[in-house]
This record gives structure tokens, C-alpha cells and sequence, in this order.
């Protein structure tokens, strides 16, 4: 399970766990918008979650407040990147010009890239939520499932240094503790999916 702000590397993040581990990758972004960026409702959002909650293995990436408690319940790892706003942001710019008329691999068909009013609002948002979002994920964390294996990664370097570990089997010892690592069960037992998974 992978959570953080627009920018924060969730979905590289997740391709990357994936090719090590094999497991399949899951989008949030795929449940937030249908073709053409067009908003799902929040039930349905959230009926979306459930149907991969309920797949035996995953690695799921994205924020959906009201499906958090449940993808806690399954997961075995939470990571959390945390990266700074303004770093976030310059990221944010920089795909969608990269990216600009074409579609993001992580998105639906038809949710082009563009620099428009919807991408300064957007740009806006991340901006004017930063403090309540980072909160409300700051909040989740502080009291973990106790199975549940919680990492906090703040930086590009952090990030580097965990997936080194991993990519070097720190999760599949499963004694080792991860780059990062805030919260770990009292009792590990062995995983049924792999970091970011659940």
C-alpha cells in the first residue's frame, strides 16, 4: 500500500516493486477517473477499491480516504512518501509537459495531458491541501494495525536507499528492518505480498 501527495513517486514507486516482486500493480488514478478525466463518484470509488482489496495479492498505490482502513486491514506494508511540496509540485509540471497531448502510462485511456485552466487548478490544490492531506495520512500512520509494517520515506535519496534493500531482499528476510521503517509488528510472520502490497 502506497500513500502521498500529487508528485510524491507513488506510481514509479509501485512499477518499480512490481518488477521485483512480481506482483500485480494497481492505479488508483484508474479508479478516480473514467475516460477523459471525468470524475467517479465517491461510492464509486470506493466499490472500485474494495474490488482489488479483495484479490489475494497486490500492490496498490494512490489515495482514497474512505478505502484506507480497509487496504490497512489487508496490507503488510504501508509506505508513505513524504516529499516535500515544492519538490512534488516542480515533479507534477514537469510529466504533465513530458506528457503533454499524450496519456500517462499509470492513467485511463483518453486522460491526455494538458496545460490548461484544470492543470493550474490542480496545481492550486496541491498547494492549498498540502498541510490538511499530509495530516490526515500523518494521522493514519501514527496507530497502525499491529501486523502492519509501516515505512515513511522524506526524500529522493530515501527512497533510493529502500528499494536498494528491497531489490537486496530486505523484505523477504523478513528480519531486516526497512530504510525508513517507523512501525513493525510485534510478531512478524511472513508476508503474503511484498512491499507496497497487501
Amino acid at each position: 500500500m502506497i500513500v502521498g501527495g500529487p508528485g510524491s513517486g507513488k506510481s514509479t514507486l509501485a512499477r518499480a516493486l512490481g518488477a521485483v516482486s512480481g506482483l500485480p500493480v494497481f492505479h488508483m488514478d484508474h479508479i478516480h477517473y473514467g475516460p477523459g478525466w471525468q470524475q467517479r463518484e465517491p461510492e464509486v470509488k470506493t466499490w472500485m477499491s474494495e474490488e482489488v482489496h479483495r484479490k489475494p495479492r497486490w500492490i496498490f498505490e494512490g489515495n482514497h480516504s474512505r478505502s484506507y482502513a480497509q487496504r490497512m486491514a489487508r496490507a503488510e506494508l504501508l509506505i508513505w512518501l513524504d516529499l516535500p511540496v515544492g519538490l512534488r509540485l516542480w515533479r507534477v509540471v514537469r510529466r504533465q509537459v513530458r506528457y503533454l497531448g499524450k496519456t500517462r502510462p499509470d492513467m485511463p485511456k483518453g486522460c491526455v495531458e494538458r496545460l490548461d485552466k484544470g492543470a493550474l487548478d490542480f496545481w492550486l490544490w496541491i498547494w492549498r491541501t498540502r498541510k490538511t492531506a499530509r495530516a490526515r495520512i500523518a494521522e493514519m500512520v501514527a496507530t497502525p494495525p499491529q501486523h502492519l509494517t509501516v515505512v515513511k520515506l522524506g526524500s529522493r535519496a530515501e527512497v533510493a536507499a529502500f528499494l536498494d534493500a528491497v531489490e537486496g531482499g530486505a523484505w523477504a528476510d523478513g528480519a531486516a528492518e526497512l530504510p525508513g521503517q517507523v512501525a513493525r509488528p510485534a510478531a512478524k510472520h511472513r508476508p503474503h505480498a511484498a512491499p507496497g502490497a497487501a
